[in-house]
């Protein structure tokens, strides 16, 4: 096929041999299957902020790291440097999490290179050496299906040990190949400590699966995991291996509004104490 225009410095510079065809067209890339000496792999093309159709990216960027004040501030104030630095930092958000979530154990596309607004990475595949179907283009036995869904809930769990929450988690989302479940798609990645989105996106990520593999196994769509593993994540009790039930007890506690109101109004009359006594000494 023709060489797109984007993929045409990496083809220059010896990094792809081959562009062999387009996989798919996605919201915030386009991804092409090449050939890069004697291995197959995806390349994966960012699209320019304009040309992306993710809703609300600003609540997946909340609470994300930037590497220098200099850069943070040309950010919030949107120009053409500031642009280009968040350009990077989304695509460098996908290379960065797919690194550390394979070290947390959790199953996901090996990463080559990003350069350019191009994302080298390895090229997940069947039995047979085909390009492997996403979870929602297969059918699931019920046994698979509480297999795979217990798998996801610990690659949920690990995801959150290493602070991240994906975001975009879905049965569109997860390809199969011959040892199960691989996670894909990963540039909106948030922040668990510092996106105040998370708690939602993550409770979203976890109904989207359990809703898609209860179809299979109806018995999983009275469990509440989300918020089993949020509320372990808080009390700081979640750990890569803790054991989960799918149960949760909602707390019916009242909150003890007074005695906050009495503490409020104690911390008032102490700072007008220490106000009036700085007063009296001047």
């Amino acid at each position: 096929m023709k060489i797109p225009k984007r993929l045409q410095p990496l083809v220059d510079d010896g990094l792809i041999d081959d562009v062999i065809r387009r996989l798919k067209s996605g919201k915030e890339a386009d991804v092409f299957i090449v050939r890069c000496g004697d291995e197959i792999r995806c390349a994966k093309v960012y699209k320019e902020a304009e040309k992306r159709n993710f809703k609300q990216a600003v609540h997946y960027q909340e609470g994300r790291k930037v590497r220098n004040s200099r850069d943070a501030r040309a950010m919030n104030k949107g120009s053409k440097f500031g642009r280009q630095q968040q350009e990077e930092a989304w695509q460098n958000t996908e290379v960065d999490a797919l690194y550390l979530l394979a070290k947390a154990g959790v199953r996901v596309p090996q990463p080559d290179i990003c350069l350019d607004g191009v994302l080298l990475m390895e090229l997940i595949t069947d039995e047979e050496g085909l390009v492997a179907p996403r979870l929602s283009d297969i059918t699931l036995t019920p046994e698979q299906a509480r297999h795979d869904h217990a798998l996801m809930m610990n690659y949920a769990v690990r995801m959150l040990c290493a602070g991240l929450v994906h975001g975009d988690l879905s049965e569109f989302n997860v390809l199969m190949d011959k040892d199960g479940p691989v996670i894909i798609d990963l540039p909106q990645v948030v922040d668990a400590a510092a996106n105040n989105h998370a708690k939602s996106m993550f409770t979203r990520d976890i109904n989207n699966m359990t809703q898609y593999y209860g179809q299979y196994a109806p018995e999983l769509l009275g469990s509440k995991y989300a918020k089993e593993i949020w509320a372990l994540y808080q009390e700081g009790n979640l750990t890569p291996d803790t054991p989960l039930t799918g149960k949760f007890t909602e707390s019916h506690k009242r909150a003890d509004v007074s005695s906050v109101l009495d503490e409020i109004q104690a911390a008032r009359d102490e700072h007008q104490r220490q106000l009036l006594a700085r007063n009296q000494e001047e």
